[in-house]
């Protein structure tokens, strides 16, 4: 278990932080409101968008809670013995994708399956062999971690035609059952709710003035829809100007980040106030080029994750190095969810439908965690299991 996460009083330090520099950046620069990537004249002027601030500083404090009772299931059938599973990742590289393989193993452990981990080290070629390889093993389910189905199409149909229940997690863009592709269920946090919480994060802690970057990876339908959604939820407030689209891959991020943010620091310098990734791992890669540039660890510009929420992630945001909070995925409930969504499957039963609730973790609330593992689901599902 991770240590359990306190909410701490006070306003984050990185929105003290933000509203000192925009104080005396908006003396010493006078930038022009109505410039596409100036700033606000003045930091204590109303911002533009006040009714879309209050509902961003509304749904940021209601996020950045940690005393969340579970809200999952608490019913359902009884373990069911003997099963195998395997779990098919996009990359183990991938932070989330291994943080909720994990999760999986621990709770497989406790119900009594087996479980088998085949990376598909994040090429199309390498997800497709590791794809056949489970449907060749037969098992009793496979999880589709992270990736499209629809990139294994012939696989999936193979899979389906075997009657082996798939399972995602991240794999189409909505939790829950899914027709087209067919799985038993998706296991994810609403990614509506994730792009928006994460943009409102930024129009908060900015009193909706910002100059942002966006980094997304295009190739991924999950992540492209995420990101357009934040791009839109980012536009509801006028005082909000969105600087840059990057579409950096997951698997090159470690080669193409550190230039992306160096051309993007030449570029705008001092307007770049705010980043939004959809997933951590961009800012561990970004971190070297800020601190070439001289950037300090604290921001700006202040940047969030849209998930995952990896350990390295929560460690940035603790040390205030070049991340300021994340939009973390419960990776470990996650993985219990999977089996017990599998469990539900072998015993004939619907999908649970339950949806985990988007939460913000910052360095005023995490209190040295270095993970999102809200408190109930475990006990909750051994109770359901009989275990």
């Amino acid at each position: 278990m991770h240590p359990t996460l306190k909410a701490t009083p006070g306003a984050p330090r990185a929105r003290s932080a933000a509203a000192a520099l925009l104080v005396v950046a908006a003396a010493l620069a006078g930038c022009e409101r109505g410039s596409s990537e100036g700033q606000e004249d003045s930091a204590t002027a109303p911002s533009g968008c006040p009714a879309a601030l209050a509902r961003a500083e509304a749904a940021v404090s209601r996020a950045e809670r940690t005393d969340v009772p579970w809200d999952g299931p608490t019913s359902g059938p009884t373990a069911v013995s003997g099963k195998s599973i395997v779990y098919v990742a996009q990359t183990m590289t991938n932070p989330g994708v291994a943080g909720t393989a994990d999760g999986v193993r621990r709770a497989a452990r406790v119900i009594g399956w087996k479980v088998r981990v085949i990376d598909g080290g994040g090429t199309p070629a390498g997800i497709q062999a590791a794809m056949s390889e489970a449907v060749a093993l037969r098992p009793s389910g496979i999880i589709i971690g992270g990736f499209d189905p629809e990139s294994t199409s012939q696989q999936v149909a193979r899979a389906n035609e075997a009657r082996i229940p798939l399972i995602g997690w991240h794999a189409v863009a909505s939790p829950g059952p899914s027709r087209r592709p067919e799985l038993f269920t998706n296991v994810t946090t609403n990614v509506r709710d994730v792009a928006r919480v994460s943009a409102q994060w930024v129009i908060s802690q900015s009193r909706g003035r910002a100059g942002v970057v966006v980094f997304t990876d295009a190739s991924i339908p999950f992540a492209r829809n995420k990101s357009e959604l934040i791009r839109k939820e980012l536009a509801t407030c006028s005082d909000v100007r969105l600087l840059a689209y990057e579409n950096i891959p997951i698997p090159d991020a470690s080669s193409r980040t550190p230039r992306a943010v160096s051309s993007l620091l030449s570029r705008f310098q001092d307007r770049w106030t705010h980043s939004v990734a959809i997933n951590d791992l961009y800012f561990a890669d970004a971190a070297p080029a800020f601190r070439a540039a001289g950037r300090k660890g604290s921001g700006p510009p202040f940047n969030i994750g849209a998930g995952d929420g990896d350990p390295s992630a929560f460690q940035r945001i603790d040390s205030e190095q070049y991340q300021a909070a994340t939009v973390p995925e419960p990776l470990s409930l996650q993985g219990w969810q999977i089996i017990d969504e599998f469990n539900r499957a072998f015993s004939g039963r619907p999908a649970s439908g339950y949806v985990a609730p988007v939460h913000i973790s910052t360095a005023d609330n995490t209190d040295g965690a270095t993970a999102w593992d809200p408190s109930g689901y475990q006990e909750a599902y051994r109770e359901i299991w009989g275990k």
